[in-house]
């Protein structure tokens, strides 16, 4: 019998980035290597990296079982498709746009999160510590750095860009929270889902129910303009594009330095000095 294969919690969007011209699969780069490769399929096999989950409504229990936040796939893979191919129509109503709103800012801070997570594993790891111990210590750095971020999130009003006149890069952290992160910072929050399409969130200063989800057909990024440089920058394992190019050109970001060549001078050097 097969074990039960573990789904990548950003397949939902990677989906947007399978290319179907001839061989079908996706176009990306190996921070590791700074390679460019292509992955067969639409199983997205190159995102395979362990993902730490902590729950983080305020009153949430730890359950060291959970996987990921609850998603509704059917109806998240609906909105996705929809925001890729321009069509807003086809996204569902109004209630079901907004839980696909709601588990994409999921999915996006599970993302945002890994990198403090893993970290902080690691750290107490090398304590003297029970399993549980280290387990309990991360949930409680994750918590104290994202359980009101959540609550914000929840509250923003969020709108749609779509039918963008370049492609997204998409990357393994690709939340980028604009407030925090950028100099100089701008009060928005936004996730990449698909190359034609970004979910951007802003405060709403409101204190309880969300607004309805804004759909906007847009000709440029305005402010956002950088969103390719960010995922870049942010990036640690992989990033996907659906143009080679735009992965080329990162590529000396990520590449080893190449090995300086041997000279018939420095070979006659070291061979005086043996």
């Amino acid at each position: 019998m097969t074990g039960h294969e573990i789904l990548h919690p950003l397949r939902p969007f990677l989906k947007n980035y399978v290319w179907e011209h001839g061989h079908i699969g996706t176009r990306f780069l190996d921070c590791a290597d700074g390679g460019v490769k292509f992955d067969e399929g639409k199983k997205s096999r190159f995102a395979a990296e362990k993902y730490l989950y902590v729950p983080l409504g305020k009153d949430a229990a730890d359950d060291p079982t959970a996987g990921g936040p609850a998603i509704h796939e059917a109806g998240l893979a609906r909105f996705l498709r929809a925001a890729q191919m321009g069509k807003p129509e086809e996204a569902g109503s109004v209630a079901e746009v907004q839980r696909a709103v709601h588990d994409c800012v999921e999915l996006g801070v599970f993302s945002a999160y890994q990198r403090e997570a893993l970290a902080a594993h690691a750290r107490y790891s090398e304590e003297a510590m029970f399993d549980d111990e280290i387990r309990a210590a991360v949930v409680g750095d994750i918590r104290r750095l994202y359980v009101q971020m959540r609550e914000q999130l929840s509250l923003y009003d969020y709108t749609v860009l779509y039918s963008l006149p370049s492609p997204l890069m998409f990357s393994d952290a690709p939340f980028i929270d604009w407030r925090v992160r950028i100099t100089p910072a701008l009060p928005f929050v936004s996730l990449p889902l698909g190359p034609y399409a970004l979910l951007v969130g802003g405060s709403s200063g409101r204190t309880s129910k969300a607004a309805p989800v804004v759909w906007k057909a847009a000709s440029a990024l305005g402010p956002l303009k950088d969103h390719n440089r960010h995922q870049v920058e942010r990036a640690q394992r992989w990033i996907v594009a659906t143009i080679d190019d735009q992965l080329v050109a990162v590529q000396p970001r990520f590449a080893p330095p190449a090995a300086t060549p041997e000279t018939p001078a420095t070979r006659d050097t070291a061979a005086g000095s043996a």
